[in-house]
């Protein structure tokens, strides 16, 4: 069954991009398009209430690949509340600015 979530913050990432360039785990021999965002599940945290879980919720590392050093995306994905800007660095003259992404299952 596929994540109703996942496929909601796909969605929501390729609306910030403004293409349909948003990549779920892509294989390392794909060929992205660039601008892009690339995004993979890192961590699921789950909130107690006694012996139940009452919320749940999907961490994903948001990468926005773009050449130019002052991309309008890492802006739009920065004032998003579930969005944490973690660090930028460059390789290949391409930027990479991560984000750490935490998305409610609910």
């Amino acid at each position: 069954m596929m994540n109703a979530s996942r496929l909601k913050l796909h969605e929501e990432l390729k609306a910030i991009l403004g293409t349909n360039n948003v990549y779920f785990q892509p294989p390392e021999s794909f060929k992205m398009v660039l601008p892009c965002i690339v995004y993979t599940r890192s961590n699921i945290k789950n909130e107690h209430a006694g012996d139940n879980i009452y919320k749940q919720s999907y961490i994903y590392d948001v990468t926005v690949l773009d050449k130019n050093p002052d991309s309008e995306i890492v802006e739009r994905l920065s004032k998003k509340n579930y969005a944490v800007y973690e660090r930028r660095y460059v390789l290949n003259n391409i930027g990479h600015d991560k984000f750490t992404v935490t998305y409610n299952k609910n």
